[in-house]
């Protein structure tokens, strides 16, 4: 049997293995038994450390390591721009989509009691928040804190800089070492991340029993109507129609590359998190896509902190419900210019649970809006959440599929 062949043989064995995880898991979930719901709850907690764990490390050396060995070569230009093109026409076109259904469904506006009620579910001190605060602190004033505080936009910034001044700088014995530290530091990072998705069945089995406890037990209840159909309709249409056709332009087979990503789109749906999925979006992309390592390593890292097409989507359609409600009128121009305001605020926001909610907040304080209806949406977020971060990852699974499918021979041929 070739390696090839092999190679399949365990991917589509691991598969199998997740899937039904994932079934039992919700069964298991379902029957409500309490110690079995604890179990799970801690099972769960400690996957999504260890993830985020190994998750910040990734990022960085990921995005070291390919700048300072492609830095100084032409393909490092175009791979950026294809991540930038692909990244931006994406979540614009979530962002339409969501527009569009937004004007055909049309939300009305809720009672003005229902708002005020909403008030008290308001998580204290976010009536502070500030857009201008959430881009101050995206500058890092120091190398140590960004690490610390897990601030994936910061690290991003830092990483590129460290990578592209290791590119340009002279090759002499002290750089050389230098490389040598960060890609072994890299390999022994993906040691840990290769066995931690090989245990990975059991963190699936915690975070399906977990999600099918909180629905059994009345957790994630209630809904806006048109509100919610506006939001999970316009992900669904970019999950399973924009981006596949998106796939098909670029001559790529949606079904083989969905087939691939499938773990890191099923890790995003239960962590909430794009930057906690990103080793296993990395893995994926590696030995389940087959993408070059210095496409996937450089493009995934950067698509995980700017490629946010749900949060485009829930940043543009919650913000006109919620200006709606205050009685501001929404026409064309507003409408258009909000589109643009949600896209750039998505692609500034870091891929950490709630971030899509946190920072709508700030923008819809900034304009004096009813912040009463985010207290109302907060108990239905934690779905909206699970299925924008799905639709982020897969979103970046796509890009990364393009951009390797455009760039990746050209890089093998420079080998």
């Amino acid at each position: 049997m070739s390696n090839t062949t092999k190679s399949k043989v365990v991917n589509q064995y691991q598969l199998f293995l997740w899937l039904g995880a994932l079934v039992i898991g919700t069964i298991l979930g379902w029957l409500g038994i309490e110690w079995l719901n604890h179990l799970f709850d801690f099972i769960a907690t400690v996957y999504t450390r260890l993830f985020q764990f190994v998750a910040i490390p990734t990022i960085a050396l990921a995005v070291v390591t390919t700048l300072s060995t492609l830095g100084n070569q032409q393909e490092t230009g175009r791979i950026f721009k294809w991540t930038i093109t692909l990244t931006l026409l994406t979540t614009f076109a979530a962002a339409i989509v969501g527009l569009v259904l937004y004007v055909i469904i049309a939300p009305g506006n809720l009672p003005f009691d229902v708002i005020n009620d909403g008030q008290h579910e308001v998580p204290a001190n976010l009536e502070n928040l500030s857009y201008y605060d959430h881009i101050l602190g995206v500058i890092p004033n120091n190398i140590v804190q960004p690490f610390l505080a897990g601030n994936v936009l910061s690290i991003l910034i830092i990483a590129a800089a460290i990578g592209l001044a290791l590119a340009k700088m002279p090759n002499t014995d002290n750089k050389q070492t230098l490389v040598k530290v960060l890609f072994g530091l890299q390999e022994l990072l993906f040691t840990l991340i290769h066995a931690l998705i090989w245990t990975l069945p059991l963190g699936i089995l915690a975070f399906a029993g977990q999600f099918a406890a909180q629905i059994e037990s009345g957790v994630i209840v209630g809904s806006l109507g048109k509100y919610v159909a506006v939001i999970l309709g316009g992900n669904c249409i970019q999950f399973f129609i924009i981006l596949p056709l998106f796939l098909l332009a670029r001559g790529l087979n949606p079904l083989k590359v969905f087939k691939a990503m499938t773990p890191a789109v099923l890790m995003a749906l239960f962590t909430k998190s794009s930057a906690a999925t990103l080793p296993v979006t990395m893995q994926s992309a590696e030995d389940r896509l087959g993408a070059d390592k210095r496409v996937s390593r450089f493009v995934l890292p950067i698509c995980t902190t700017i490629n946010m097409n749900g949060c485009a989507a829930f940043i543009l359609v919650t913000s006109l419900f919620v200006m709606q409600n205050g009685g501001m009128e929404l026409t064309l121009t507003t409408m258009i210019l909000w589109l643009f305001i949600a896209v750039f605020s998505a692609i500034g926001n870091a891929g950490v649970p709630m971030g899509c909610y946190f920072l709508t907040f700030s923008l819809m304080a900034g304009q004096g809006a009813p912040l009463g209806i985010m207290g109302i949406i907060l108990p239905i977020y934690t779905i909206i959440d699970m299925i924008e971060t799905a639709e982020n990852v897969w979103s970046d699974s796509c890009v990364c599929a393009m951009v390797n499918k455009s760039i990746g021979n050209k890089i093998e041929d420079e080998k």
